[in-house]
């Protein structure tokens, strides 16, 4: 039933958007804060009694609404699946900031994209350049779908094999919302232990998703020069995860990734670095990308439905 309740979400949130600030993304922000708030000791130990709060628990408990719904009525169960998916995953939570740019590039208002850019990322971003700034939206919205989109779906299929029901998509989801909240602030908080414990745990978390969704990416794209930024150029990146995601997406496209990240210092990379900034390899960012990038995100939708589909097959047929 996980391509069924998948198929569903996905169409209502296309049909009934949550949007970018919605009630239960406001929602997720005030809990991981409370949580920060109450926890935050400065300890290593409260770090993680403070991500099994904020994160583990609520996973435990979508299990657990699953488990007693499904002991009801099968149905019932199945709803609740749709309900977590149709919170959790969705394009247009983000999309709407990608198409802003779009339409401001294609009209070419380059200080409106930069704006619309600089909405979206929270960030100062000067007077970039058309391709840097190109660059800049190719990678952000790359991102942004993996996250919440492909990484939410392999957490969710994973843990629903399990017995877990939707509890993969709640963890998933409220563990990259922790990495980007507890971050350091100008006031010191959150602690050391605690940025340090919400940073660890996303990593080994996203470390199997963004690796499924840059052999997506490869699939559906150019496989052959996908795989060989993959292992070239992945680490060029400072994220580890990002870098994989990014590289394949670099190679799938034909586009060149990577280099100084948005609002931080410039990277340092050897003097005899044959790459500039380390840069992958491809084509300056044009406007036609991003075009490719949408038809590679929507391509790997289907993908995945497909893969979904048969998993189904073969379970029904066995």
């Amino acid at each position: 039933m996980n391509f069924f309740a998948v198929f569903i979400a996905l169409l209502l949130e296309q049909a009934r958007p949550l949007g970018h600030d919605n009630v239960v993304q406001s929602a997720l922000r005030a809990w991981t804060e409370w949580v920060r708030r109450v926890f935050d000791a400065g300890q290593h130990h409260h770090g993680w009694l403070a991500w099994l709060v904020a994160a583990a628990l609520p996973a435990g408990l979508a299990a657990l609404v699953y488990w007693l719904l499904s002991s009801v009525n099968g149905l019932l169960g199945f709803l609740w699946v749709v309900l977590v998916l149709y919170g959790t995953v969705g394009f247009r939570q983000f999309s709407h900031h990608f198409t802003s740019i779009r339409e401001a590039l294609e009209a070419g208002d380059e200080n409106a994209a930069r704006t619309a850019l600089a909405r979206w990322q929270r960030v100062e971003v000067g007077d970039l350049p058309r391709q840097e700034l190109l660059r800049h939206v190719i990678e952000h919205s790359v991102l942004a779908a993996h996250r919440h989109v492909f990484g939410v779906l392999v957490c969710f299929v994973v843990l629903s094999w399990l017995g877990l029901g939707p509890a993969g998509a709640v963890l998933y989801r409220l563990t990259e919302q922790l990495a980007q909240h507890w971050k350091a602030r100008p006031d010191g908080t959150p602690s050391p232990s605690l940025q340090q414990v919400a940073a660890s745990v996303w990593h080994w978390l996203d470390y199997v998703p963004a690796r499924v969704t840059a052999l997506a990416f490869a699939v559906v794209g150019n496989f052959e020069e996908a795989v060989a930024s993959w292992r070239q150029d992945a680490a060029r990146f400072s994220q580890a995860n990002e870098g994989v995601v990014l590289a394949a997406t670099a190679g799938a496209i034909n586009v060149r990734l990577g280099g100084r990240p948005l609002g931080g210092a410039e990277p340092s990379v050897p003097a005899n670095d044959p790459l500039s900034r380390g840069l992958t390899d491809g084509r300056e960012p044009q406007l036609a990308h991003l075009a490719s990038v949408v038809g590679l995100v929507w391509r790997s939708v289907v993908l995945w439905l497909l893969v979904m589909a048969l998993m189904m097959l073969a379970q029904t047929v066995a």
